[in-house]
């Protein structure tokens, strides 16, 4: 647990893009007056775009990553023409090793401990990629170290932990982006959004998010932890328990790398893995249409691979979160959220005018197929994507966005406060989950409502030796 504090040598600041600390942060401020490019209807334009403003070599930006597994790769893949990767820090040192010689042919610095990375003043901005448990703690202290950080969703395992990554945001104005790249695939879900913002489906009536349901496993038997990993490091914030693993076929169980997503101990299974982004979708449209009322209670019926006791698993030796469930979530004005696992995955937007579907391979519906005749304004997608450069589509436009935002000091498309007022919905419905009784919910306060057993799981105890480390903010 020890920690040094890194001093960059004179070869690693030559390598960030020649230029020392001092002139990186007045290329950031100064870039802030250059031109960005013009929104376009969709996602193509002549204009000078954000590929451009990155191009120069001296322009890119440097990047520490923490978290090296398979989320980080594909992410920097989509960003990595206008990056170099300085620093990974990851408690497997196969993974860490594999993404430095992969990203920066083994000359980035690797670490065990992300704090290392944190008061490095020759690095923009920070990836957090970890497991869902490793979220809230090194963004929380990346804020106060004076980073911007691009950080995967679920941003929470708890309802508590979004109040104090809002409070920390807003305190120190860093430019926070959450991976929800669904925000950035302009001709699916941004389009599905303009239809909306357009007035195309009157007052909606009811979203749908249909997610998916989860694995079960066999009995997973303790087993020995691997020489590369720090399995203390990784459950972190988490309760001490043993390693599990065993291969069955061609499938690994584990309460480790990836399967994480199915323990509550780690995450909130489907219901904030793909939840995070439907349920965003629905949370999305319903703002856009002048909705913007919070839940007010949540009901529903779930399954899970093990028996629950006063909220929790009674059995440690297999997944446990959701495997089926159906979520019905009021809101004011006869409005309501569905939230299920056994209809086609993707989002239904219901309204007084006409529906549309919309997933990550088709955008349907009769107001859609009334386009042809009667098309969207010219600029509509572009107001819904608040007026920010639209060159590329997908994850690429969601890294190009964050990067944008960073250069012009301006909220992202997917802020973290959007990003926790849809998150509490799922952390409710597996709140709801796990007692099997219906909740009330105070949007205004953020609590709930006559159930104080229920309501203490809007937190938990953080293990000791892995809290939060609060500090005061660095002025940048």
């Amino acid at each position: 647990m020890n920690r040094h504090k890194h001093t960059p040598s004179a070869e690693r600041t030559a390598q960030a893009n020649g230029r020392g600390a001092n002139g990186r942060r007045e290329f950031l401020k100064t870039s802030a007056a250059v031109g960005a490019a013009t929104s376009v209807p969709y996602f193509f334009s002549s204009a000078k775009s954000q590929a451009a403003e990155t191009q120069s070599k001296n322009d890119r930006m440097t990047i520490g990553v923490i978290g090296a597994g398979g989320m980080a790769t594909g992410n920097i893949d989509s960003a990595k023409e206008w990056l170099d990767v300085v620093a990974v820090a990851d408690v497997d040192k196969t993974r860490s090793d594999k993404f430095n010689k992969r990203f920066a042919d083994g000359k980035a610095d690797t670490y065990e401990d992300y704090r290392e990375i944190l008061d490095r003043d020759d690095i923009d901005v920070l990836h957090i990629a970890t497991p869902d448990h490793w979220h809230t703690k090194p963004l929380v202290e990346a804020m106060l170290a004076g980073k911007d950080v691009y950080c995967e969703k679920p941003l929470t395992l708890t309802i508590d932990e979004g109040k104090l990554i809002r409070k920390v945001q807003k305190d120190t104005g860093r430019i926070v982006q959450v991976g929800t790249q669904q925000r950035s695939t302009f001709h699916l879900f941004v389009k599905a959004m303009a239809i909306v913002a357009e007035g195309r489906l009157g007052k909606i009536t009811q979203v749908q998010a249909a997610i998916g349901g989860a694995p079960s496993s066999p009995e997973i038997p303790v087993a020995e932890v691997p020489e590369h990993l720090n399995w203390d490091r990784w459950l972190g914030p988490a309760p001490k328990v043993d390693y599990r693993y065993m291969k069955s076929g061609k499938t690994a169980h584990t309460n480790c790398h990836y399967e994480f997503r199915w323990w509550y101990e780690y995450s909130g299974g489907k219901l904030t893995d793909w939840g995070a982004h439907h349920v965003d979708i629905c949370n999305w449209a319903l703002k856009l249409n002048g909705q913007t009322e919070g839940p007010q209670s949540i009901s529903g019926t779930a399954k899970h691979p093990v028996e629950f006791k006063d909220g929790f698993p009674v059995q440690n030796d297999r997944y446990n979160t959701a495997t089926g469930f159906q979520f019905n979530v009021k809101y004011p004005g006869d409005t309501e959220m569905i939230i299920r696992n056994d209809t086609d995955n993707g989002v239904l937007i219901t309204g007084t005018k006409g529906k549309i579907f919309v997933n990550r391979g088709k955008l349907v519906g009769k107001p859609v197929e009334d386009l042809a005749s009667n098309p969207l304004p010219e600029d509509a997608i572009s107001k819904v994507y608040k007026g920010l450069p639209m060159e590329h589509n997908g994850r690429k436009q969601h890294w190009a966005n964050f990067l944008h935002c960073v250069r012009e000091r301006k909220e992202p498309i997917s802020d973290v406060h959007t990003h926790m007022q849809m998150l509490n919905v799922c952390h409710l419905a597996g709140i709801s989950a796990r007692f099997g009784r219906d909740l009330k919910w105070d949007d205004a306060n953020e609590q709930i409502v006559g159930d104080e057993e229920a309501n203490s799981f809007l937190a938990r105890p953080y293990r000791e030796g892995y809290e939060i480390e609060m500090r005061k903010p660095v002025k940048s």
